[in-house]
């Protein structure tokens, strides 16, 4: 899912990743392989975000999913594999109760 700068902002706070800019090289690729999302990199790989149901309507979620595995110790170099779900779940917008 591709998320808005306060969506971002707020992913940034409950996710130790880094965000890829819009004018990354890299995006336009990503883009092309993984449809369009705002992707985030961490220690062990590229992740995005699906959107997610919450059993108690906290609000609008999204679950993390990895993309790809660094293939290499000094993280240059991304394997990608079949997104994998990892189970944890970013609240992006509180419920508007």
């Amino acid at each position: 899912m591709k998320l808005n700068s306060e969506q971002v902002k707020t992913t940034m706070t409950q996710m130790n990743a880094q965000v890829l800019p819009e004018d990354h090289p890299a995006v336009a690729q990503l883009n092309s392989v993984f449809g369009e999302h705002t992707f985030f990199v961490d220690t062990a790989g590229l992740k995005v975000l699906e959107p997610a149901e919450t059993a108690d309507k906290q609000g609008q979620a999204g679950e993390v999913v990895s993309l790809a595995e660094w293939s290499d110790p000094e993280l240059t170099s991304l394997r990608p594999h079949e997104p994998e779900p990892t189970g944890v779940l970013i609240m992006l917008e509180p419920s508007k109760h």
